[in-house]
């Protein structure tokens, strides 16, 4: 049998916090304690947020933390042409619309649905995706792209779902309610997700299974706050044929107040702390993990 992979993909988009250290020293662990390979992604995406600085101190936090990564690092930015490939094989299958209108139509548009009764919203609190896009006549979608109107390329949901079967996966920690053991998927709760954009090839969605798969991570250990994006990921998963990875979620890091970090956070932030003259060893012991 070959060894586990296990990863920890930080965007380079702000400076880590105790979160963050939480999941990469929980990954490096269990990579360590059964043998396995540990690998570092950085998703860099977003290129209006990414930027180097951020970067060169993800390398310099984990380093002190004493996690030790393969190489190479995979950028997610120097693949961009492997997720058109594979938006061009939903496209294929027919599974592949453009949506036209920008957020602030979007907003308009929920915001007059809501007036009349609750407009439905995804995990995340995002309400679902309001247009009228998919019924375009091909004219008029034509006459947009020629005029080099942005969009944004949405799955077809209901398309995607009858083309599969019931969707579940086994949990190995816990969701945000408790949830463990065989959890069924609900991919209709997120809608006509955003799988790329004309500016952007990818999103988080596409990229992260498609990057999972080929580097063969076997063990996909994060945040509970993802846990319900997992039922996008074993759907894109199963449409594009890749493998489905063993998951488990674990626990968040929270503030005073009780609320989830950010990168805005400073006094969670590793280099504050770090240079507040905290050790590697107190880092640990700050989010619960033995020395």
């Amino acid at each position: 049998m070959p060894p586990p992979v296990f990863r920890f993909a930080p965007s380079p988009n702000g400076y880590l916090h105790l979160g963050h250290a939480y999941s990469a020293l929980l990954n490096f662990d269990l990579a360590r304690a059964s043998g396995g390979r540990f690998l570092l992604r950085i998703e860099d995406i977003d290129a209006t947020r990414c930027r180097p600085e951020f970067e060169a101190a993800i390398y310099e936090d984990l380093a002190w933390l004493g996690i030790s990564w393969e190489t190479p690092v995979r950028w997610q930015s120097e693949h961009f042409s492997r997720y058109r490939e594979a938006v061009e094989t939903l496209a294929g299958l027919g599974l592949i619309y453009r949506s036209f209108e920008s957020r602030a139509e979007i907003a308009r548009l929920v915001a007059q649905r809501e007036a009349v009764a609750p407009w439905p919203r995804d995990p995340d609190g995002a309400p679902l995706y309001p247009g009228d896009a998919k019924s375009l006549p091909p004219d008029e979608r034509s006459r947009l792209i020629g005029e080099g109107m942005p969009y944004a390329l949405r799955l077809d949901m209901p398309k995607a779902l009858a083309r599969t079967e019931e969707l579940a996966w086994h949990e190995a920690g816990a969701g945000p309610g408790g949830e463990s053991g065989v959890v069924a998927a609900h991919p209709e709760a997120w809608g006509d997700v955003i799988l790329a954009r004309k500016e952007t090839p990818t999103s988080y969605h596409l990229s992260v299974v498609i990057d999972d798969a080929l580097q063969g991570v076997t063990d996909v250990v994060r945040g509970q706050d993802l846990f319900w994006s997992t039922s996008v990921h074993l759907l894109l998963q199963r449409l594009l044929g890749i493998p489905q990875p063993a998951y488990r979620h674990h626990r968040l890091v929270a503030d005073s107040s009780g609320q989830k970090l950010s990168k805005s956070t400073a006094a969670t932030g590793l280099r504050e702390l770090r240079g507040q003259g905290a050790t590697p060893a107190e880092i640990r012991r700050i989010v619960g993990l033995p020395e």
